[in-house]
């Protein structure tokens, strides 16, 4: 994104740039497309933000998806949009593609690459909603990549879930929906919100009220969704954070107890084949009660368990390649994006 400019009708508040510590405003801008350049085909669904269409681009006939806010909040939609920017181009972070808007409401909107149905959508339809050690590896692996390049560009996700993954062709695992994302905060910082994201996946920390949390909230939340991919079940299926807690505290004392062998007497993985220690190991260090001794996205890829027949994988299409889409200058405007 190239330097700061004024925007060709005011500002909505809040979306003056930051001030660095030096003095310096560290702004970003880009231009808005029209909606108009798309045609709607269908709803996907909808994100933590606002309802998500598939469309196509109306001069490539790109598909894409777009995601519409509920509301005219300039701010959260340019944070999502710097978020997704932030890890442009890595094949585990759906990509984005434009950000345009309705020039008559003034309604803006997230176009990304379009991908396929999302995890919880295929889990539900499916049989036998679990996967084979294997499988679960090959998801995991390309989640933690996803989270680590995230975490790399100090980004937090904090809603990672079945429903904000999505898998599309090839066996393409990418991480989506960004609306409740941040740029990290400096260790020890407190965040605004203290309740983000789902809560059958909100973290120790978040549940215990803590604001000060880190980039382990998404790490724990991947070990709940390995657990999902290994028994076809929720590992904490409460509907309180009070009985959450209570559960997450049964774990920590059973894994103090009975080390890994904990896993064969905790409810979801009862009657299942037998896993592999590597898998256990994985599961435990992403499921570390305290968020000192939780794995990191790149503690976790160095562990044997993902070397383990490492699937050969086709080379994504770079969303850097693909370029812009044309679009009419004529309804573009220029504004002024925090990251």
């Amino acid at each position: 994104m190239a330097a700061a400019a004024t925007r060709k009708r005011p500002a909505t508040d809040g979306t003056h740039a930051a001030t660095a510590a030096g003095g310096e405003s560290k702004q970003a801008r880009i231009t808005l497309g029209s909606i108009y350049d798309y045609e709607k085909l269908e709803v996907l669904g909808e994100g933590s933000f606002g309802v998500v269409v598939k469309a196509r681009h109306r001069a490539t006939g790109e598909a894409v998806a777009i995601k519409r806010a509920r509301a005219s909040d300039l701010r959260a939609v340019l944070r999502e949009a710097g978020c997704l920017a932030a890890c442009r181009c890595h094949p585990s972070v759906v990509g984005i593609r434009d950000v345009v808007e309705d020039a008559a409401t003034g309604d803006v909107f997230l176009v990304m690459e379009f991908v396929g149905a999302s995890l919880r959508r295929l889990q539900r339809a499916a049989a036998r909603p679990r996967l084979p050690e294997a499988g679960a590896r090959a998801v995991m692996r390309q989640l933690l990549r996803g989270a680590e390049r995230m975490h790399g560009a100090g980004i937090i996700h904090r809603d990672i879930k079945p429903d904000n993954i999505l898998l599309g062709p090839g066996g393409a695992v990418k991480i989506c929906d960004l609306g409740l994302a941040t740029p990290a905060r400096p260790e020890g910082a407190a965040y605004p919100e203290r309740r983000v994201g789902t809560l059958l996946y909100r973290s120790p920390e978040q549940l215990a009220g803590r604001r000060d949390y880190g980039p382990g909230v998404d790490i724990w939340a991947l070990g709940c969704v390995m657990a999902e991919l290994l028994t076809g079940q929720f590992m904490f299926d409460e509907d309180t954070e009070e009985k959450m807690i209570d559960k997450v505290m049964d774990l920590r004392r059973a894994l103090a107890e009975r080390g890994l062998q904990a896993f064969d007497e905790w409810p979801t993985f009862q009657g299942l084949p037998e896993l592999s220690p590597g898998a256990r190991e994985v599961l435990a260090g992403l499921l570390a009660v305290q968020p000192s001794d939780r794995l990191t996205a790149t503690a976790a890829l160095q562990h044997p368990w993902f070397a383990e027949e490492e699937e050969e994988e086709r080379p994504a299409a770079t969303c850097c390649g693909a370029g812009r889409a044309a679009r009419s200058s004529t309804s573009a405007s220029v504004v002024t994006v925090v990251i």
